[in-house]
């Protein structure tokens, strides 16, 4: 019900029609690398959610922010490979600016409440 779980849960459909796009030797390589990365960003947001504490919630919340470097690396890595025209991943990584803002928040959020 977060703001920030429903973005995620938005990127992940863009990464994975993104990775679609990959070319058939890396979609099963760097391919299974970035959907398993942005898969994590709302796992981790609803897992830690459903925790007892704020201090563990807080926990996930800092696995999912790596998990939004962990795809930010990835798009720059298929544009540097000429996988992906930087224009199309530039937009993919304004949602990465947006999540991970907002992940920030959530967390000084919590933190104030542990």
């Amino acid at each position: 019900e977060l703001d920030v779980w429903q973005c995620s849960m938005d990127f992940v459909e863009q990464v994975y029609r993104l990775v679609a796009e990959l070319p058939s030797e890396e979609r099963y390589a760097l391919g299974d690398q970035m959907r398993r990365a942005v898969v994590s960003i709302p796992s981790n947001i609803a897992e830690g959610s459903a925790r007892n504490s704020k201090k563990e919630f807080c926990h996930f919340v800092s696995i999912a922010t790596g998990s939004v470097a962990e795809i930010e690396t990835q798009l720059l890595i298929c544009v540097r490979l000429g996988y992906l025209p930087q224009q199309q991943v530039d937009t993919l990584l304004k949602q990465v600016s947006i999540i991970r803002k907002m992940l920030y928040r959530l967390s000084q959020s919590l933190q104030t409440q542990i």
